[in-house]
């Protein structure tokens, strides 16, 4: 579910104040940071190879979920449909958005199912530590690979983006590591 809407909705620039800085990035910045834990979880109780499988399997869910929307607007809207212009705004991304969702999630979702796996071994006893790190990596490779593909032809200055889906990632990542502290726990094993 997170990783749709992530697709879908990434193709919307926002931009917002943290105070000290205003930061610009593909709204996806909100949600793509708890992909990166569940993967984390994923990886913690099964172990890399299972982890593998998920990510193969959530990336067939996204190329599935581009199917069905391109059949779906194939075809005719009813005529008392009246928002037929706002759905197609809407639901038709541009290929670039979509090739770089795949390629970003791909690369860097391997990535940090690789480094938390070796931190796991190297650092069994630290969760927050193999946790946090393996999202640093990963939220910042999956920001440079997405950014960088997905917007090199829309005329938009893509440093910007790209320092602002790091760092917006990368602060929400690092809020939302209790939640696998929480995860642990309540599976008995932290």
């Amino acid at each position: 579910m997170y990783l749709g809407a992530s697709q879908i909705i990434a193709a919307r620039i926002i931009e917002f104040d943290l105070g000290i800085v205003t930061l610009v990035a593909p709204a996806s910045v909100f949600i793509y940071p708890f992909i990166a834990q569940a993967i984390d979880m994923i990886n913690e109780v099964y172990g890399r190879s299972m982890t593998q499988v998920a990510i193969l399997i959530a990336l067939l869910s996204q190329i599935l979920l581009v199917i069905l929307i391109v059949m779906t607007n194939s075809l005719s809207p009813a005529p008392a449909f009246q928002f037929e212009e706002a759905w197609q705004s809407i639901f038709t991304q541009g290929l670039w958005i979509i090739l770089a969702s795949w390629v970003a999630f791909l690369v860097s979702q391997t990535l940090d199912s690789y480094v938390f796996d070796r931190l796991k071994r190297a650092y069994p006893d630290r969760i927050v530590l193999r946790s946090a790190f393996s999202d640093v990596a990963d939220l910042t490779l999956d920001s440079i690979i997405f950014v960088s593909i997905a917007f090199f032809t829309a005329g938009i200055p893509l440093l910007p983006l790209i320092i602002g889906q790091v760092v917006s990632k990368g602060l929400i990542g690092l809020l939302d590591t209790p939640w696998f502290v929480w995860y642990k726990r309540y599976l008995g094993t932290g």
